[in-house]
């Protein structure tokens, strides 16, 4: 059973977390942080339109006997889904069937949510718990993305505990190909547009 909280980020700030930040003088500054707004707990609307736009999220879990795992997830735009203020569920598409993830939330619910978002440098992480819904065909159907090639087996959703988004520091800025794709297509088609403009000044 965990202990009682009193704040938010108790979730992540244990008594003993808090006497290392004492040790190594950080704890002033997250008192205050605490006293303050603090993290959040439900679902806002930036966080909604962060979480809709990802393409790629961690799952971190944890067996009965505490030994971490991390698992990828992705899919396009859209494929996590905001179902009320305090959860997001994702359709668990068919992979390499270790089924790891799986065995440890049948032993311990806690989990945690690494969102990041490369190109503008900005990473949320999210506490809480997760279960399996492996019976209910219809939300599976309703979070399948349409036309996406990939067999779901399950549904993941995930119970949000609390929230904290980080600063930009040593986040190397990276960009998706297909958008990548997309500027070069457009820089080549303002290209095509200055040549012919350039001829048809000539000419004149």
């Amino acid at each position: 059973m965990s202990p009682p909280r009193s704040r938010a980020s108790d979730i992540a700030f244990t008594a003993t977390v808090k006497a290392i930040q004492d040790r190594l003088g950080s704890r002033a500054a997250y008192a205050r942080m605490e006293s303050g707004n603090g993290w959040q707990t439900t679902i806002s609307p930036d966080l909604a339109r962060f979480i809709q736009a990802q393409t790629s999220v961690f799952l971190a879990t944890a067996n009965a006997q505490g030994q971490p795992y991390i698992q990828h997830r992705g899919g396009p735009p859209g494929f996590l889904r905001i179902l009320n203020d305090t959860e997001i569920a994702f359709a668990d598409f068919s992979g390499n069937r270790q089924y790891i993830t799986i065995g440890n939330l049948a032993d311990n619910s806690k989990a945690h949510l690494f969102l990041m978002d490369y190109a503008h440098r900005q990473r949320i992480k999210l506490w809480g718990e997760a279960r399996v819904v492996d019976d209910d065909g219809e939300l599976m159907r309703s979070l399948m993305p349409a036309d996406y090639r990939a067999k779901p087996e399950r549904v993941i959703v995930f119970t949000i505990a609390a929230w904290d988004a980080n600063c930009p520091q040593h986040i190397p800025q990276r960009f998706d190909a297909m958008d990548v794709a997309a500027a070069l297509a457009e820089r080549d088609g303002r290209i095509r547009e200055l040549e012919a403009e350039i001829a048809r000044l000539r000419a004149v």
